[in-house]
């Protein structure tokens, strides 16, 4: 078939702004047969793969498009899964804008092929027409423990599990999936796929034990006193941030990582749910990432009439993903950047303790910011201007300024050290830790990153820990 010499990637199908901002059901609606084949029918298949060098589990990208060219779609869904655990995960969340496609040599004269879009597509198609288990390999005869079940942990799991190794995943909380069921909303992520992808492994012979937290239910140490050879540590990096300004502590005020785990994981969006969420109507959500996003998309989800983005910086340095931000535009979402908050405002009613609006947030101080010298990184730093003071008229202020590693698995086992941001040192070719037989990557390790770098770290430490068990190294 002929080349699409098309310079622009055919769009994605999405919801109605004005209909998807009042339901959880997924935006993007994916590529038709037709269309993932034109789409397809862009790729040059360079020879030197470019954009395969983009990405942090090396699929063999030119390979699964030529295989979608072909009509093969579950031939393109086999080459996908030899690199990766969790096609239709990545499709979805992964910024291929950054990775991939960002190396792609359609993308210097126009637009990138749409890689991301037809693995999804893959991944769909095989999830909804191939119906088969895939076949647990005989045992090796070696066990090894993965703390965390979200997407660096699931892919150490995955890729041993292939190998050989009886796998146990131990998982905090009650349901798999780490950070992919708990953070990532239902319209952005569906759960049902996330249950498909560890079903996968399940059927690969992984065992997953969930409401068991490492440090405390069982330790490191005791893991290897019952018969584990190795431990990969991916428990995530769900320690949220704060600014330490005033009024942090009222009511309405939330982390990210607490207000998406209640509507994500614990259903509160859903109106039969009795789980708690405070479903305010003019919502500051403080930051400019992914997770920002996601928060900001949600509360407007669960009947606020007013989402507010407070980010210090420009819409140049805002690090959500471009498709993110647009599609938060479109639905309504007001961003006011170039303003920082300074203090949360309470109602309280010194007269009457029993009042329930006593601790209740009314309004959020911020100050004007303009852009000074670039910081370390090269990005400009924020200065305030002095006498812009103004007050936000909200009534919950959502904080996604970060999260950092959960310090408890450090100090339940030694010999794991760990940086001043308490991140788990490793050998970055391998994800080994100052631990012997322990290994770590993802969030835990990284602070907060992508899903698809932290499965690039779980692919490096099977590897390492494959070679460790069998003596290669």
């Amino acid at each position: 078939m002929a080349a699409n010499m098309n310079p622009k990637k055919n769009p994605m199908p999405t919801q109605a702004p004005e209909v998807r901002a009042h339901n959880f059901d997924e935006v993007a609606l994916g590529y038709d047969r037709e269309t993932a084949i034109d789409e397809a029918l862009r790729c040059l298949n360079c020879k030197n793969m470019p954009c395969v060098t983009g990405c942090p589990v090396n699929i063999h990208i030119p390979a699964f498009i030529e295989k979608i060219k072909e009509g093969d779609f579950e031939g393109a869904y086999q080459i996908i899964a030899q690199s990766s655990s969790l096609p239709a995960v990545c499709g979805r969340v992964c910024p291929q804008e950054t990775q991939c496609e960002a190396k792609c040599v359609r993308g210097i004269k126009g637009e990138p092929v749409g890689i991301g879009r037809l693995e999804r597509f893959v991944a769909d198609w095989h999830n909804t027409y191939c119906t088969g288990a895939p076949v647990a390999p005989a045992s090796n005869g070696h066990r090894v423990a993965v703390v965390g079940s979200g997407p660096s942990g699931l892919t150490c799991a995955g890729d041993l599990a292939k190998k050989g190794y009886k796998v146990t995943v131990f998982e905090a909380l009650h349901l798999a999936g780490g950070v992919l069921v708990y953070g990532i909303p239902e319209f952005r992520l569906p759960k049902a796929i996330v249950q498909k992808e560890v079903d996968t492994l399940r059927a690969l012979g992984v065992d997953i034990e969930t409401n068991v937290v490492i440090g405390k239910t069982i330790t490191i140490d005791e893991l290897f006193e019952d018969g584990y050879e190795a431990v990969f540590v991916g428990s995530g990096a769900g320690l949220p941030r704060f600014m330490g300004i005033p009024g942090e502590s009222l009511k309405g005020v939330y982390s990210a990582n607490e207000f998406l785990t209640r509507s994500n994981l614990m259903k509160a969006y859903r109106t039969d749910s009795d789980t708690p969420i405070l479903r305010a109507k003019r919502v500051a959500v403080v930051g400019g990432g992914n997770v920002a996003m996601d928060a900001a998309r949600t509360a407007l989800r669960l009947g606020a009439e007013h989402v507010y983005i407070v980010y210090r910086r420009s819409m140049d340095e805002l690090p959500a993903r471009l498709e993110e931000v647009e599609h938060a535009m479109e639905e309504g979402i007001e961003f006011k950047l170039l303003n920082n908050p300074t203090k949360i405002l309470g109602y309280t009613n010194p007269d009457d303790r029993r009042d329930p609006k006593n601790g209740c947030v009314i309004g959020m101080e911020c100050i004007r910011m303009e852009l000074g010298e670039p910081d370390e990184k090269g990005r400009r730093r924020p200065v305030e201007i002095p006498g812009s003071e103004f007050t936000m008229d909200v009534d919950a202020v959502i904080m996604s300024i970060g999260t950092s590693p959960n310090p408890l698995i450090k100090s339940t086992t030694d010999g794991l050290a760990v940086n001043r941001h308490g991140g788990i040192i490793v050998e970055e070719e391998t994800g080994a830790t100052t631990k012997t037989g322990v290994y770590a990557g993802g969030d835990a390790v990284t602070g907060a990153a992508t899903v698809i770098l932290a499965m690039g770290a779980g692919k490096t430490a099977a590897k390492a820990i494959d070679e460790y068990l069998t003596g290669k190294k």
